[in-house]
């Protein structure tokens, strides 16, 4: 391939980045020659699932894809928060109040239509110029703006103490770690997001999706 998109399943543990790096260096080896190739829309190293990659000509509008919804199934904690709000951060206890599957549900309610979210410190948002958690790393302070966004819909799935697993259709811009975390403010838990997995972008799904390996990657 030389210019279109790839659909591709990235594995936890690694940045989007990183896969298109790997990506770019199995098609350079096929052309003979430095493919270009970019992602449509970072998913965090703990993440998984559907990344949309640009080859070639099809980069020059990466941005548009970035702007489209997105489909996540998520498994939140509660009863701890992370620094991160993820698994890769320092895990702190709050307590361990158990709430029922009801107050579960109704926390969810709270949290469809048209919602302010303030992004993790530690994202890739530009804050003066520079990336959010490069300022958050360097201990410097950090204050990023409120957005709105619009959270089509938020299904409870399971719940098994302190596991809340959910599935979410959500608008662009949208942080899962986010939501985990004001859920858990919600029942008064705290919580943090310990897995995720984007299952589609717009009428794209995971489910058609190559995997690394699959696409050649060996490493």
């Amino acid at each position: 391939m030389t210019d279109g998109i790839l659909l591709i399943d990235k594995p936890d543990g690694m940045t989007s980045f990183g896969v298109v790096a790997r990506v770019r260096r199995v098609l350079s080896a096929q052309a003979g020659k430095k493919v270009k190739i970019g992602h449509t829309g970072t998913l965090d190293p703990f993440a998984t699932g559907l990344l949309i990659l640009c080859v070639g000509k099809e980069t020059k509008n990466a941005m548009g894809y970035t702007k489209l919804d997105k489909v996540y199934e998520a498994t939140v904690r509660l009863g701890q928060t992370s620094s991160t709000g993820d698994p890769e951060g320092e895990v702190s206890d709050v307590n361990d109040e158990q709430p029922s599957r009801e107050d579960v549900e109704a926390a969810l309610k709270k949290f469809t239509g048209e919602i302010t979210q303030r992004p993790p410190i530690y994202s890739a948002i530009k804050v003066g110029g520079q990336r959010a958690y490069d300022l958050a790393r360097a201990g410097k302070e950090v204050e990023i703006p409120l957005r709105q966004v619009t959270i089509h819909s938020l299904e409870l799935v399971d719940y098994a103490y302190p596991e809340v697993k959910i599935r979410t259709h959500v608008s662009s811009g949208t942080y899962i770690r986010t939501l985990a975390e004001d859920i858990g403010k919600t029942l008064g838990t705290g919580a943090y997001c310990t897995q995720l997995r984007r299952t589609k972008v717009a009428d794209w799904d995971v489910a058609n999706a190559q995997s690394l390996a699959e696409f050649g990657v060996t490493d």
